[in-house]
C-alpha cells in the first residue's frame, strides 16, 4: 500500500474578466492564456472578445484585449507550430478563423466553415502532437463535421454529415485521435442526443458509434498521438463514460465504465499532457474532479439494460475542488508546468488550479 499523499487540487488565484467565457486555454510555451467568448457588462451584446492574460507574483494580469464583430463559442493551438502558437477560432455565425496573438487585425486564414453555430473545435498536428498534417476540425448546430487545413482555402478536406432524409443533430463536441502515423487518423463527435461516432478518416467511414442516451457535451482520447486507448465522454445528465477502445465484444461492443459524480451537467474532460492517465472533469455546481485511469476486474453499473461487463477500465477518483457556484465549462492544461491548470466558469471568473502532491498518481 502506498504512503504517498492524496493528490489535491489547489486553487492559486482567480479574477473576474469582463467576458463571458466560452473558452480559455494556455498559450504554449509561456505563462500567458487566452479566454474567448462575448462581451459582457458594458460591451457591446455579440462582439466578439480574445482576452489575453498574463500571470506574475500569483496575480492574473491584463495583457490585450482583441475585440471582433462576431462572438466567439471555441478556439485551439493545437494544429500550429509551437514558433507560430497561432489561434483558430469558431464564431456564432459559423466563421473558422485563425488569429497571429501578435498582429490580431485581420485573421491568417477565414472560411465560412458552416451554416450555423460552431460549438466545437479541435486540432492536430501542431504543437510537436500528432503525425500527418495541421489539421483543425469543427462541429456545428447544421449537423456536420469538418476537416480543414490551412493551407487548402475554403473547402474542407474531410466533410461527415448525415446522409439524405437523416435527421441533423446538434453536434457540441469534437476530438482528434490516432494521429499515430502520417496516414492515420480519427475523429470523435459527440451530439445533442446521446450520439458518439468515431470518424476514421483514412478511410472515410464510421468505425464505431453508440448512445449514451443524453446530450454528449464533451469527448477526449487519453492521447492525440497514439493508438485509440481510452475515451471519456461527459454528458448533460452529470455522467462521466470511460470507454476502452482496446476491449471490443461483437455482441457488447466496447468496455465502459460509467460514474455520476455530478448532480448537473458533467461539461468538460482534459487529460494531463504529461500524464495520460490522469484526467480532470468539470461539473454544473462549478467544482473540478480529478481523476486516474485504471483497470478494474470487479462489476461495475452500465447505463444501459447490457449485460454487465467483468473486465473494463475503472477510473478512481483522487479528488475535487469547488471553485464556483456557476457551470465551468471551459479548462486546459499546461504543457509546460505539469499539473498547471486553467478553468473558466459562467459567473466570468478564470481561476488558475494546480495539482499538488503529486508522487500520489
Amino acid at each position: 500500500m502506498s504512503n504517498s499523499p492524496k493528490p489535491r487540487l489547489v486553487s492559486l488565484s482567480h479574477r473576474k474578466v469582463p467576458l463571458t467565457p466560452f473558452g480559455c486555454l494556455w498559450i504554449p510555451c509561456s505563462n500567458r492564456f487566452v479566454c474567448l467568448g462575448t462581451a459582457s457588462g458594458s460591451g457591446i451584446p455579440g462582439t466578439g472578445i480574445i482576452g489575453v492574460y498574463g500571470t506574475a507574483s500569483g496575480e492574473i494580469r491584463d495583457v490585450l484585449t482583441i475585440e471582433k464583430p462576431r462572438a466567439f463559442r471555441c478556439g485551439t493551438f493545437g494544429a500550429t507550430s509551437l514558433q507560430h502558437r497561432h489561434l483558430a477560432t469558431g464564431d456564432f455565425d459559423g466563421n473558422l478563423h485563425i488569429w497571429n496573438l501578435e498582429t490580431p487585425e485581420a485573421p491568417l486564414y477565414s472560411a465560412k466553415a458552416h451554416q450555423e453555430i460552431i460549438n466545437c473545435i479541435d486540432g492536430v498536428g501542431g504543437l510537436g502532437i500528432g503525425q500527418g498534417a495541421p489539421e483543425i476540425v469543427t462541429g456545428s448546430r447544421d449537423g456536420t463535421v469538418k476537416v480543414w487545413d490551412s493551407r487548402q482555402k475554403d473547402l474542407p478536406v474531410a466533410n461527415m454529415e448525415p446522409a439524405g432524409g437523416f435527421n441533423r443533430r446538434d453536434c457540441w463536441t469534437v476530438a482528434f485521435g490516432y494521429a499515430c502515423t502520417q496516414w492515420d487518423r480519427c475523429v470523435c463527435a459527440g451530439y445533442d442526443n446521446g450520439d458518439i461516432k468515431l470518424f476514421d478518416l483514412r478511410n472515410m467511414e464510421v468505425r464505431w458509434e453508440r448512445n449514451v442516451k443524453s446530450g454528449v457535451c464533451c469527448v477526449e482520447f487519453d492521447g492525440k498521438d497514439t493508438s485509440l486507448n481510452k475515451l471519456v465522454v461527459t454528458t448533460l445528465e452529470g455522467r462521466v463514460h470511460v470507454f476502452d477502445m482496446q476491449k471490443f465484444n461483437t455482441n457488447k461492443g466496447l468496455s465502459c465504465r460509467s460514474e455520476k459524480p455530478y448532480k448537473f451537467t458533467a461539461w468538460t474532460v482534459r487529460h494531463l499532457p504529461q500524464n495520460r492517465s490522469i484526467f480532470v472533469t468539470s461539473g454544473g455546481a462549478g467544482s473540478l474532479h480529478l481523476w486516474k485511469h485504471g483497470d478494474s476486474s470487479t462489476l461495475f453499473e452500465r447505463t444501459d439494460h447490457e449485460r454487465e461487463d467483468k473486465d473494463s477500465t475503472s477510473p478512481t477518483l483522487l479528488n475535487s475542488i469547488s471553485l464556483s457556484s456557476q457551470p465551468i465549462g471551459s479548462l486546459d492544461w499546461n504543457t509546460d508546468k505539469q499539473g498547471l491548470c486553467i478553468s473558466a466558469s459562467f459567473d466570468h471568473k478564470v481561476h488558475i488550479v494546480i495539482v499538488a502532491d503529486q508522487q500520489g498518481f
